[in-house]
């Protein structure tokens, strides 16, 4: 079993950073492929980037392609997502999620599916 909570949101200005942590209860981690996906008001829910079991593969949205970088770190079983040069339209509601071994990958990106969810942090942009 394993317990996601995102932390690190925030409001920040157009063009700023945020550092996003996704921290996770368990010894297992290194056994999940990991995403990030976000929720805009009155929109639904849209894939953000996922990096395997392993962390030889990502894959990003073309939205956040050259501003947002993944990692992940299993010793202290947590999960980040670096988000610069952010735009008011990045503005969401951020969710962690956790899928199962290299199979989980596939989920992540194609049918954006998941073992296990965070309950979500809110980053805001002001423009």
């Amino acid at each position: 079993q394993v317990q996601l909570v995102e932390s690190g949101g925030g409001l920040v200005q157009a063009g700023g950073s945020l550092r996003l942590s996704c921290a996770a209860s368990g010894r297992t981690l290194g056994v999940y492929s990991l995403g990030w996906f976000r929720q805009a008001p009155g929109k639904e829910r849209e894939f953000v980037v996922a990096i395997s079991n392993s962390g030889s593969r990502t894959n990003y949205a073309d939205s956040v392609k050259g501003r947002f970088s993944i990692s992940r770190d299993n010793a202290k079983n947590t999960m980040y997502l670096q988000t610069n040069s952010l735009k008011p339209e990045d503005t969401a509601i951020y969710y962690c999620a956790a899928a199962f071994g290299v199979a989980g990958f596939d989920r992540l990106v194609r049918v954006h599916s998941a073992d296990y969810w965070g309950k979500g942090t809110l980053v805001t942009v002001s423009s």
